[in-house]
């Protein structure tokens, strides 16, 4: 019965020393199946509410890919075949294009897409010819753009911060880790009439990533017995969520220092 006691004591002792661990502003707890979620807002609300312009411009997306070739560190210290960062950050980006001044700001036109939608028109030309013979009704334009926005992740650094701190007492112990990488990205605005490079805006984002653990290591039963417990938790602030907050920064910073170069004007500034 002691001996059973004695285990009971023992495993109160490490779970008390890992619940009372906080980490960030939670403490530890195992986490639940959460619902999908949709993300209806930005996550820097200064885009959203910025000022829209007098007249929209028109900004043109033909690439913005990772450029780093960055691979993902597995637990063992390994590289993996998975990138690091996201291979789609063009959906950040017209993301917040589109949603700057709650929409107002930018014309976005994506030309990722201009082969598919060529061979779409000219199927839609053809089917009318068809159909409706020598009068059929014809296309309307292509929106044209006056500016290029150009760029990408041009950076992944890991492990540029590292630290942690544990203490143990009768072998009953406690620690804490962390880890800190960043995601750099560029944007540039380029004129379609000259090709040359309005604006050139670099912004970047720390990637935390924290862990917590308690541990006892005893014997019991006049030293005969070992106990060891182990109980821990690790969490990754999110790659993308990084992301997609420095390339909003970087839209945001496009944004007003297009305006302090006159190249758009906030309509609360005409006069």
């Amino acid at each position: 019965m002691k001996t059973v006691a004695r285990l009971s004591l023992l495993f109160l002792l490490v779970i008390s020393v890992s619940s009372c661990t906080s980490l960030g502003n939670g403490k530890f707890e195992i986490p639940q199946v959460e619902e999908p979620t949709v993300q209806k807002s930005l996550l820097d609300e200064k885009l959203l509410e910025i000022e829209q312009p007098i007249k929209q411009p028109s900004v043109a997306i033909y690439s913005f890919t990772d450029q780093t070739g960055q691979k993902r560190q597995n637990s063992s210290g390994g590289t993996s075949f998975s990138s690091a960062v996201t291979q789609a950050p063009d959906v950040y980006l017209i993301r917040a294009l589109k949603r700057a001044a709650g929409g107002k700001f930018f014309r976005v036109v994506d030309r990722q897409v201009l082969d598919a939608l060529t061979k779409e028109r000219q199927l839609i030309r053809q089917t009318r010819e068809n159909f409706d013979g020598t009068g059929a009704k014809k296309l309307p334009a292509l929106t044209f753009a006056g500016m290029i926005i150009a760029g990408g992740i041009v950076g992944y650094d890991t492990a540029i911060d590292t630290g942690g701190a544990g203490a143990r007492y009768l072998g009953i112990g406690s620690s804490r880790e962390f880890s800190r990488d960043t995601v750099t990205i560029n944007i540039r605005l380029i004129s379609v009439a000259t090709g040359e490079v309005l604006l050139d805006v670099i912004s970047s984002k720390t990637i935390l990533s924290t862990a917590i653990g308690g541990d006892v290591f005893r014997f019991v039963e006049t030293g005969t017995e070992l106990i060891e417990i182990e109980s821990g938790m690790t969490r990754n602030e999110s790659v993308s969520i990084a992301t997609q907050r420095a390339i909003e920064s970087g839209v945001l910073e496009l944004i007003l220092r297009g305006n302090s170069l006159g190249f758009w004007t906030f309509k609360g500034e005409a006069k």
